[in-house]
């Protein structure tokens, strides 16, 4: 798909606007700082772009306001007693000398097991603990999407796990290929199965609009609690909206 990106200032807010064949205009706002993106047809004007901001001026700053004052997690510097989460539970680190090769193991509702090498340094442990994360999703994904495949009648071709700084999830619909954010490990389990259920969708439907919705709320009803749960998680300290 053929597209054009422009920047323009509306009321002191940059707008990002990327035009492409599409029949209508999509404004959002995206984490981490509230950056706002306008998604809108090749024979919009950016004076119709502007327009179109301007009426959502006070949605805007409500969300960038959301995401300014959602939790962010500090630094980790992956040492014992550090906080650190799966599945949307508070783990306590606790780092462990070990000779073999680096492994997580969860021991009880409170603490995560880091065994790592006596010498390793900061770049290694979180490379031990975030390929331990996407052991995890590897393993909690796949029934995920057998049930939706079933229930929606849609099957990727294939999917993905990677770090993503501004989404929780994307789907190439042309490919019929849905990627996941390694984020959304450390998240409750009903919002990785929101944002599958969401991603297969865009396999019916490419675009949010009145139809994705539909399919959205006859599936999966409480999608946008999910959604508020898990916008209001913490954010990962790289900084990376649904």
């Amino acid at each position: 798909m053929n597209t054009e990106q422009t920047e323009i200032t509306v009321s002191g807010l940059e707008v990002q606007v990327i035009r492409k064949a599409i029949k209508n205009l999509h404004l959002g706002v995206y984490p981490p700082n509230g950056r706002v993106r306008v998604a809108a047809p090749l024979r919009v004007s950016n004076e119709a772009v502007r327009l179109a901001v301007v009426g959502k001026l006070g949605w805007i700053r409500r969300q960038r306001s959301k995401f300014q004052e959602q939790t962010r997690e500090s630094q980790r510097e992956m040492v014992s007693g550090e906080s650190h989460y799966f599945l949307g539970r508070r783990y306590r680190l606790r780092v462990i000398d070990h000779e073999g090769a680096g492994q997580v193991v969860v021991r009880n509702r409170r603490t995560l097991e880091l065994h790592v090498r006596r010498q390793s340094g900061q770049v290694e442990r979180e490379r031990v603990l975030q390929r331990w994360y996407r052991e995890q999703l590897r393993e909690l994904i796949p029934p995920l999407l057998t049930k939706w495949a079933e229930i929606l009648g849609v099957q990727p071709a294939a999917w993905g796990i990677k770090r993503m700084k501004t989404k929780w999830g994307a789907c190439n619909v042309d490919a019929k290929r849905i990627w996941l954010n390694l984020e959304l490990a450390k998240k409750p389990a009903q919002c990785l199965e929101y944002i599958v259920v969401h991603e297969m969708t865009h396999l019916l439907e490419r675009h949010h609009n009145d139809r994705f919705i539909s399919l959205m709320d006859q599936h999966l009803p409480h999608w946008r609690w999910h959604r508020q749960e898990l916008n209001a998680a913490p954010l990962a300290h790289d900084t990376w909206s649904y």
